[in-house]
């Protein structure tokens, strides 16, 4: 379902027993059967989006959780061929989840060229839409050389932001001029909602579950030094902090490093001391 990532700088209570859950309609089945109908019937669109939001709390982490989302856009917006999350980390902008190799090129385009729908997504607006990208004057150089190279002619994008963040845009492709109507953009944005919260909630998951990696490795890291050269727990980690700081590498590299080979980067072995154990000049922490 995934390609490559283009990448820029830019319980129940005690006793009780719960009879065993009635699986629901799946959002494949109840997509298909929507689109035969009106894919954006306004008694259908709640019961699209609310399963939606169901299935990607599910996923259980950052990227499943992107990856999903662009596989339901495509299935739940009429008009949308293929779709793609455009991601904000650390000041630059990626596309970690694509549907396919042309929203990959599409959206590489627009990082190198600094300009697109996608990228207005993200900076300014909360809703970028285009008829006709190659001749929409916003994108004077994107929206030609999209079109002759990847036959794109409207696009959506809608930016995924909660109240306090915006993560990205979520950007959907079609072949066809002028695909995107009221009522898949009225969809589209519901669903960017959704999608907002729930890739909202994965990264926040994931920097946790980061901080207790990185936590344990330094703590590994610390234990290997102090029981090498016999030092107190803070003197380890005021060493390994002094060799971050000295060779200008995170704490958390230097301590996955001194894990791996059992010493310190950048401290000379010295031979052993009457104890059999390593010797070294370690850096004075200061």
């Amino acid at each position: 379902m995934t390609h490559d990532s283009v990448t820029a700088t830019v319980a129940a209570g005690d006793g009780a027993t719960l009879p065993p859950p009635v699986p629901a309609p799946s959002l494949t089945e109840e997509v298909g059967g929507a689109q035969q109908a009106s894919a954006t019937a306004n008694d259908v669109v709640p019961d699209l989006v609310a399963d939606a939001a169901r299935v990607l709390a599910d996923e259980p982490t950052l990227q499943q959780t992107l990856e999903r989302a662009v596989e339901l856009a495509v299935k739940m917006v009429d008009g949308c061929e293929s779709a793609g999350v455009s991601l904000v980390t650390r000041g630059r902008i990626e596309s970690p989840a694509v549907s396919d190799a042309l929203v990959a090129r599409g959206d590489e385009l627009q990082y190198e060229l600094g300009e697109g729908p996608c990228l207005d997504a993200v900076r300014d607006h909360a809703f970028v839409e285009s008829p006709d990208v190659a001749a929409d004057d916003r994108w004077s150089v994107w929206g030609p050389k999209v079109r002759a190279e990847l036959g794109v002619r409207s696009m959506l994008c809608v930016q995924l932001y909660t109240s306090s963040t915006a993560h990205g845009a979520l950007n959907l492709y079609s072949s066809e001029p002028d695909r995107f109507g009221h009522d898949a953009q009225q969809l589209a944005t519901t669903f960017a909602a959704v999608a907002a919260a729930a890739i909202s909630a994965a990264r926040t998951e994931d920097q946790l579950q980061s901080a207790v990696q990185t936590r344990t490795l330094i703590g590994q890291a610390q234990g290997i030094v102090m029981e090498r050269y016999s030092l107190t727990a803070a003197r380890a980690f005021a060493v390994l902090s002094r060799v971050s700081q000295d060779a200008n590498i995170k704490l958390v590299d230097i301590a996955r490093e001194i894990v791996l080979t059992r010493r310190i980067p950048g401290v000379p072995e010295k031979g052993a001391g009457s104890d059999g154990r390593s010797a070294a000049a370690l850096p004075d922490a200061g």
